[in-house]
């Protein structure tokens, strides 16, 4: 097998390259049909207005909505803040129901945990939901934290460090029972599997294209109508989007999210057997050449190009610096300007300090290729071998 010219791209879940397809789609709107989609005086912006319109459509086929349905947003984190402190705020501020309650898991990604965060100058409480060994959230427990006062729970479909799906269906029935707002953050599902916001009992859903490979600073939320969910907009401006999110829909990315989103609708099926087959041959080979692995949450309940694997006696940062030529994965760590902190999200299924800082993630996506799977086992099982055999030196070192 030759060497590749560039690091072997194992982060899909960071993000994906646009399909060339999407790509396609999108060049007439940025030259041609460049026409504001707000514009509805002349043949311009009903051109790039009807293109949006169409985009719409396609997003809200891939999780059987409505278009009306879907609000168009900068991407999952805009609408992760969208709907937290929209319904927060709706229900502490501006509803005569004063729901001021929360119910969210501890694994859930920082956009989320920060949003509910901000809302304790209004008087929101949070419950912090624990999670599994596995990283599964229990309905039950769900069920047992739901209060009178509860306006939302808030849980990731597919959690975007250890790619463990969420029970949604049955914790959406538990809501519903209750009368409380169900949001899910599917930016990392979407693409990977089948989302029907209807089956699954979903009133809030975020989205992001450049997850899915469309574009990126484009996404969406999926707001629901019947039972209609209430609200407050982020911020103030001319009204576009039902209201609910004021500004200029760039036509040009939201006609490439649509063409990504078509695109997993008549693709996925394929693309879920091709990936999932690739993913078992890289954890396999992985753990057929390295002693001493273990894998990080669910592997029943995970998304097919997901694997958060430990290698003990490493350190991903240590991993990570002598792939960097060879093969781009990434770490659940988060870098701070003093220090590098393991994963909370390792840390709350159990992990210990040592063992999170030993994990790494990869995922494979579309484009990867069996061979690309095949160097990166050995170059990562070389790596992983490397970085032992100094760290044991080191040890007799100091023992000598």
């Amino acid at each position: 097998m030759s060497k590749p010219t560039r690091p072997i791209y194992l982060d899909y879940q960071s993000t994906t390259p646009v399909d060339a397809r999407v790509m396609d789609r999108m060049l007439p709107f940025f030259t041609e049909a460049f026409g504001n989609p707000h514009s509805t005086s002349h043949a311009y912006g009903w051109e790039a207005r009807d293109a949006v319109e169409a985009a719409r459509a396609e997003v809200a086929a891939m999780i059987n909505a409505e278009p009306r349905e879907v609000v168009f947003t900068s991407g999952a984190t805009e609408s992760n803040n969208m709907a937290v402190k929209g319904v927060g705020r709706f229900f502490a501020e501006l509803s005569q129901k004063a729901k001021r309650h929360m119910i969210i898991p501890v694994t859930e990604h920082k956009c989320v945990l920060e949003s509910a965060k901000a809302l304790k100058g209004i008087g929101v409480e949070v419950t912090w939901l624990p999670v599994a060994a596995d990283g599964i959230v229990d309905p039950l427990a769900v069920k047992q934290a739901i209060r009178d006062d509860t306006a939302l729970v808030s849980v990731m479909l597919a959690n975007n460090e250890i790619g463990v799906i969420q029970p949604l269906a049955e914790i959406g029935a538990v809501c519903r029972e209750h009368g409380v707002y169900l949001h899910t953050d599917a930016a990392q599902a979407a693409g990977k599997i089948d989302i029907d916001v209807s089956a699954m009992n979903i009133d809030l859903l975020s989205l992001s294209a450049h997850k899915m490979y469309g574009p990126m600073g484009i996404g969406a939320l999926y707001v629901r109508r019947k039972p209609r969910v209430r609200l407050a907009p982020l911020f103030d401006g001319g009204g576009q989007e039902r209201t609910l999110r004021s500004g200029t829909v760039p036509a040009p990315l939201a006609v490439g999210f649509g063409a990504a989103a078509k695109l997993v609708t008549d693709e996925t099926t394929s693309d879920y057997t091709r990936i999932r087959d690739l993913r078992d041959r890289l954890l396999k080979g992985l753990q057929q050449r390295v002693a001493d692995t273990y894998v990080n949450g669910s592997m029943d309940q995970r998304i097919d190009g997901n694997i958060n694997i430990g290698f003990a006696g490493t350190d991903s940062e240590a991993l990570m610096e002598a792939l960097k030529d060879q093969v781009a994965i990434s770490s659940g760590s988060a870098c701070t300007s003093a220090s590098v902190e393991p994963s909370y999200v390792l840390r709350a299924i159990g992990l210990s300090d040592t063992d999170a800082h030993a994990s790494v993630r990869m995922c494979i996506g579309r484009m990867t290729t069996t061979d690309e799977v095949d160097v990166a086992i050995e170059a990562i099982s070389s790596a992983v071998a490397q970085i032992r055999e100094q760290s044991l030196s080191q040890s007799e070192r100091k023992l000598g």
